[in-house]
């Protein structure tokens, strides 16, 4: 089985990519471009994990999900946020009925 360090190898990647040179780095290019940039690229990818789902295709469905995983933590990273916070939200959510965790999220 894969460890999760790999989830925190890779947030400490990101971390070293927010000031990195735009020209050397996909990520620092990502950052540079800012919030729409990076939005773009995690709708674009959550499209084709949907895509990839409905062909049926386990392998390119864990690959998709990958990119789109990838391109979240970037979203995170760009935020100010780690899987970390993710992670506790859903430690948090552990156990409680998604109709009653719903109701308990305040009205806009």
């Amino acid at each position: 089985m894969v460890s999760a360090d790999i989830l925190e190898r890779l947030s400490a990647t990101l971390a070293s990519r927010r000031e990195a040179d735009p020209s050397t780095s996909y990520v620092a290019k990502l950052f540079h471009k800012g919030t729409e940039a990076i939005l773009k690229k995690v709708g674009e990818e959550a499209v084709e994990v949907v895509m990839a789902a409905k062909d049926g295709d386990k392998l390119h469905v864990v690959r998709e999900v990958a990119d789109l995983w990838f391109h979240t933590l970037v979203l995170l990273a760009h935020e100010g946020l780690s899987h970390e916070d993710v992670l506790a939200e859903l430690a948090r959510r552990e156990g409680i009925s998604g109709i009653e965790e719903k109701a308990s999220r305040p009205k806009e």
